[in-house]
C-alpha cells in the first residue's frame, strides 16, 4: 500500500515542503530514498523502539520511503514523526483519512515522547501559503508556529497523541496566542535599563544620537569605564519593533534553532555579543549546511563587539559587505542563500593594550609603538563604517554614590521613536532607506543643506582637527539625526558643532 504523508525543509530562511511517499511490500528490508543526511537514515532505529513503546511495530516487510523532490538535500532528525505515521498508515496499523491535510514534524525519542526542532515558524508560514489546514509539532516549539494566523497548529508531546487523533478521532488541544499581546508584554518593562547607569551623561547621549539615526558608533575608554554596560542598554533605548520586523527577526532565530523552548513572538530587539575568538563563518553565517551567523542573528537589534582589536583582522573584514548591504549571501557550488543582516553595529575598545591612554597616575602603559600597532588592527574602510567614536572617561566617585535615578529607557525611547518617525516620513519614497545612517550622497546633499556659517564651522574644524575627508560625510549624518531630535528642519552650526565632536579617531594622535 502506498501512502503520502508531508513534511517540510527549511532551505535559508524559507521552507519547502517536502512529500514523504511510503511503499509496504512484499519481501524485506527499509529503503530510505530522496537524498537524506546521516541522521535521516538513523531514524529506523528511533522509529523502530518508539512504535514497540507506545504499542505497535515496524512491520518486517519491504518498507521504501521517497522524500520528494528526491535531489534536494534533507536534513535533520525532524522527519521521525512524518516517517512513523507514513509506515503506520502503509501498513494498515493505523487509519488516516485527513493525513494530507496536515504537516507533520517532530523528532522521536525510543519512548515515543517528541523533541522540539528547528524553523517552526517558516515551516509554518509555508504550511499555510500551501493551503494546509493543520501543522502538527512538538508542543515546545507550538507557541512559535501559532503566530501564524489561519493555520491550526497542534502542539503534541507523545506520538500515540498523534496516532489517536487519526485513527480514533481523540482531539487534540489547538495552540492559539494573541500575537499583538505577546508583541506589547515586554516592551515597557525592559531587563536592563538606563536608570541604572551612573553618570556618563554625554554617552547617554551618544547613545540615544546613535538609536535615532541607526548609527553605528565605536566607544574608547579604559576598563571599567561603562562601556559594556551602557552598550547592553542599547536595544531597550530602540524604537520598537514593527510586526513584520519580528516576524522577520523570529524567523533568524527560529531558522538557527535559537528560540527559548514555549516561546512565540520575539518582541524584544536582538542583541548578540559574540566572543572575540570567533571565526568568519559564525560570525557571517555559511558551514557545510548554511546556518545564519551572528550578524544575521542581530538582524533588526545590535551586534556588540567588545575589544574590538582582539577580533583577528580577517573576521572584521568580512563584516565590510554586509554593513553596507544589509545583507549577506552565502554561495556555494549547487545553492546560494541570502540572510539579512540589517544590524546596528556597537564596538568597544581600550584606547591601548595596556587600556589606559595617556594617563601618568596609569598603572600600565604602553609606548607610542605598541598604541599604534595595537590600534591599526582596525582598518580604516571598516571605521569607514562606523558614524560615531566617543571617548568614555571612568565615573568618578561621588556620582557612583549619587542616590537619584537616572532617566530611564522607556522616556529616553520616547524621544528616539519620535525622531525615527520623521524620517520614516522623509524617506517614505525611497524602498532601501528608512533611517539617516542609511542616507547616500545624494540625500545627503539633499536633507544636510548648510547655510554660509555652519559650512565655514565644519571647513575650520575639519583642518583645525585634521579631520579625514570620509569624516565630512559621517558628521552630516549624524548632525541631521541631532537635528531631528530637536524637531529642527534645518541642520544648523549647533548640530554641527556637536557631530564634529564624535569623531574622536579621525583626528591626529589617535588612528594614522
Amino acid at each position: 500500500m502506498l501512502i503520502k504523508v508531508f513534511g517540510s525543509a527549511v532551505f535559508g530562511v524559507e521552507a519547502t515542503t517536502i512529500t514523504v511517499e511510503v511503499n509496504v511490500d512484499k519481501g524485506i528490508g527499509y529503503h530510505l530514498v530522496g537524498l537524506p543526511d546521516k541522521a535521516i537514515q538513523e531514524s529506523s532505529y528511533r522509529i523502530a523502539a518508539a512504535l514497540k513503546n507506545v504499542g505497535y511495530k515496524l512491520p518486517g516487510k519491504k518498507i521504501t520511503l521517497n522524500m520528494a523532490p528526491a535531489d534536494m538535500r534533507k536534513e535533520g532528525s525532524a522527519y521521525d514523526l512524518t516517517l512513523a505515521l507514513g509506515i503506520l498508515i502503509a501498513s494498515s496499523q493505523i487509519k488516516a483519512e485527513q493525513i494530507a491535510k496536515y504537516i507533520i514534524m517532530g523528532e522521536l525519542s525510543l519512548d515515543g515522547s517528541l523533541q522540539p526542532i528547528k524553523g517552526a515558524l517558516p515551516i509554518a508560514i509555508k504550511a499555510r501559503e500551501e493551503g494546509f489546514e493543520g501543522f502538527i509539532l512538538p508542543s515546545q516549539n507550538a507557541k512559535e508556529a501559532a503566530i501564524v494566523d489561519g493555520l491550526k497548529v497542534y502542539g503534541v508531546d507523545n506520538i500515540s497523541q498523534v496516532i489517536d487523533f487519526f485513527d480514533k478521532d481523540i482531539k487534540l488541544e489547538q495552540t492559539i496566542i494573541d500575537t499583538r499581546k505577546e508583541f506589547y508584554k515586554t516592551l515597557d518593562h525592559p531587563e536592563f535599563d538606563f536608570a541604572d547607569v551612573k553618570g556618563q551623561e554625554s554617552i547617554k547621549r551618544c547613545m540615544e544620537i546613535a538609536a535615532a539615526g541607526g548609527h553605528n558608533i565605536i566607544l574608547i575608554g579604559p576598563p571599567g569605564s561603562g562601556k559594556t554596560m551602557i552598550s547592553k542598554r542599547l536595544p531597550s533605548i530602540l524604537p520598537p519593533m514593527s510586526l513584520k520586523e519580528a516576524l522577520e527577526t523570529t524567523k533568524i532565530h527560529s531558522v538557527s534553532g535559537r528560540m527559548r523552548e514555549h516561546s512565540g513572538l520575539m518582541a524584544e530587539r536582538p542583541f548578540r555579543s559574540p566572543h572575540h575568538t570567533i571565526s568568519d563563518v559564525a560570525l557571517v553565517g555559511g558551514g557545510a549546511y548554511p546556518q545564519p551567523g551572528e550578524i544575521s542573528l542581530s538582524h533588526n537589534g545590535v551586534l556588540f563587539l567588545d575589544e574590538l582589536p582582539e577580533f583577528k583582522r580577517s573576521v572584521l573584514e568580512v563584516m565590510r559587505q554586509p554593513l553596507e548591504d544589509r545583507e549577506v549571501t552565502i554561495s556555494r557550488a549547487k545553492f546560494t542563500v541570502t540572510y539579512p543582516s540589517s544590524f546596528m553595529l556597537v564596538a568597544s575598545m581600550n584606547p591601548s593594550p595596556g587600556g589606559y591612554f595617556n594617563d601618568p597616575d596609569a598603572p600600565v602603559s604602553s609606548s607610542p609603538a605598541e598604541m599604534q600597532r595595537y590600534l591599526s588592527k582596525i582598518s580604516g574602510p571598516l571605521l569607514d563604517r562606523i558614524d560615531i567614536h566617543i571617548e568614555v572617561t571612568p565615573v568618578p566617585f561621588e556620582k557612583l554614590t549619587d542616590a537619584r535615578k537616572a532617566e530611564s529607557s522607556v522616556e529616553i525611547r520616547k524621544r528616539v521613536t519620535k525622531a525615527r518617525e520623521v524620517q520614516t516620513e522623509r524617506f517614505k519614497d525611497l524602498d532601501t532607506i528608512h533611517y539617516n545612517a542609511q542616507m547616500g550622497v545624494r540625500q545627503i546633499r539633499e536633507y544636510c543643506k548648510l547655510d554660509e556659517a555652519s559650512m565655514q564651522l565644519l571647513k575650520s574644524a575639519m583642518e583645525r582637527l585634521n579631520l579625514s575627508a570620509r569624516a565630512y560625510d559621517r558628521i552630516l549624518k549624524v548632525a541631521r539625526t541631532i537635528a531631528d531630535l530637536e524637531a529642527s528642519d534645518e541642520v544648523t552650526g549647533t548640530h554641527i558643532s556637536e557631530a564634529i565632536q564624535y569623531r574622536s579617531l579621525d583626528r591626529e594622535g589617535w588612528l594614522g
